[in-house]
């Protein structure tokens, strides 16, 4: 018999818990409901489950916070995380994923929405993997010690943009839609907004300061990594 995939719901409010339990329940998932972090950890030390649905709000910690203890605990580091929030402004958004959310969904959510993020973060392909060293004129990103610099300057760096720099650097000069840096830098099949990568572009060049004049728009196609954008 086919082992149903396991759904952890981490959500304070029954009525909502319930309700997409009951949804999952009839689209051949197996729910499993916890009402705040506490309760969540018990769940994940018993049994890991296939996807994580992560309310940002609930008592004690909060989803954000949740998201980044799981993420960085090597047992539970590669279960999918889906943030479930109310919270629809994008630096909020932004927040959820930088903390190690794959996706995020905006409260009131359709269940065809749900099954539809979840499906496409269970299928997830894994994105590139970042530990090699890459250099740019003077744009030095070190993949093994998560550290970049800039003229001997050392910079700042969230993990995504590290990731997006990453990928940037090891195919300058070519221009990437989105969906492509999508596909490279959060992996393929994750249901996340095009929108959301323009947040991270903006944010990885004011990271990079001086060098943010690297990463290029190339309006209607997409951004490139230039040596051209070069203050001297």
């Amino acid at each position: 018999m086919k082992k149903l995939p396991r759904v952890l719901i981490v959500e304070d409010e029954a009525a909502i818990a319930e309700l997409i339990a009951v949804n999952l329940r009839h689209n051949g998932f197996s729910p499993v409901w916890a009402s705040d972090g506490e309760v969540a950890q018990r769940e994940l030390d018993a049994v890991l489950p296939d996807v994580i649905l992560l309310d940002w709000m609930l008592p004690g910690q909060s989803g954000v916070a949740l998201a980044k203890r799981w993420r960085a605990d090597a047992r539970t580091k590669g279960v999918p995380i889906l943030m479930l929030t109310a919270r629809g402004d994008e630096p909020d958004k932004v927040a959820g994923l930088d903390a190690g959310a794959d996706d995020y969904i905006t409260k009131p959510f359709s269940t065809q929405e749900l099954l539809a993020r979840m499906r496409a973060v269970l299928r997830r392909r894994a994105p590139e993997q970042v530990a090699d060293s890459v250099t740019m004129g003077e744009l030095v990103l070190d993949g093994a010690t998560h550290r970049v610099s800039y003229r001997g300057q050392s910079l700042k760096l969230g993990p995504t943009e590290f990731k997006l720099l990453h990928y940037l650097m090891k195919h300058a000069e070519r221009v990437h839609s989105r969906g492509q840096l999508l596909d490279k830098v959060w992996g393929d099949h994750v249901f996340i907004e095009e929108r959301t990568v323009d947040v991270h572009v903006k944010r990885l060049r004011e990271s990079l300061g001086d060098a943010g004049a690297m990463v290029e728009t190339v309006r209607g196609a997409g951004y490139r990594l230039t040596a051209q954008g070069v203050r001297v």
